[in-house]
């Protein structure tokens, strides 16, 4: 979910297979639903940009069969731009896109890839939104630790937080890894919330929170 603006929010529906806008009185009404006629796989996570684009991630988890499921219509596990009611896909060579984040310039966009190989990509944002030169920023397909990237959050130094094996990875915009906020059970996604400090997690049964020395990127609707 991520907030829209007049105190909506967006959710992205596995079994709709769309992103769908809640208002503040909870009527809910479709927002995105297919991409060149073809329907979306289950839209996974998405984040704005600061222009009011919204970008967002179409892996398969959603259906029953994933990638060889017969009721899957794209040819492609995407990443999307949604602006002035215009939708393009950006990324199409992920197996399981899912998390994504900006850096707090914007000039970064950070994207999760769940499996199989585990790990996150980096592009480099032009000022139209566009995306290029995607590599590698961190792989942990060798870890022991089970859990996939999913969610990821940045902080206001440009600092990447993102659920991974064992916990939250916390990287620097160069890559190093900073260290892991270890948590009792796989995570899944994170989200600032209270003074700005405070980063939320979600996980298996639980919701954990752990108060850190950095505010979080502030979002472009609260």
């Amino acid at each position: 979910m991520i907030a829209d603006k007049d105190g909506a929010v967006l959710v992205c529906q596995h079994a709709n297979r769309q992103i769908a806008r809640v208002d503040k009185d909870l009527k809910m009404t479709p927002y995105v639903q297919k991409f060149e006629g073809r329907r979306f796989n289950s839209p996974n996570d998405l984040v704005y940009k600061s222009d009011g684009s919204l970008y967002f991630t179409d892996p398969p988890y959603g259906l029953a069969k994933q990638d060889d499921d017969p009721a899957k219509e794209l040819k492609f596990n995407g990443v999307f731009r949604y602006a002035n009611g215009k939708l393009r896909a950006i990324i199409k060579d992920l197996t399981r896109p899912n998390g994504l984040a900006f850096s707090p310039d914007e000039k970064v966009l950070y994207v999760a890839n769940s499996g199989p190989k585990r790990l996150w990509m980096r592009y480099d944002v032009a000022a139209d939104g566009s995306i290029s030169n995607g590599s590698v920023f961190a792989d942990v397909t060798a870890e022991k630790d089970s859990d996939v990237p999913d969610g990821m959050k940045v902080d206001t130094l440009g600092n990447i937080y993102a659920t991974g094996p064992g916990g939250l990875w916390v990287f620097s915009a160069d890559g190093k890894h900073l260290g892991t906020i270890r948590t009792p059970e796989p995570p899944a996604n994170c989200n600032w919330g209270d003074d700005g400090k405070t980063l939320y997690i979600t996980a298996v049964t639980s919701v954990y929170k752990i108060k850190l020395a950095v505010a979080g990127a502030k979002a472009l609707y609260q």
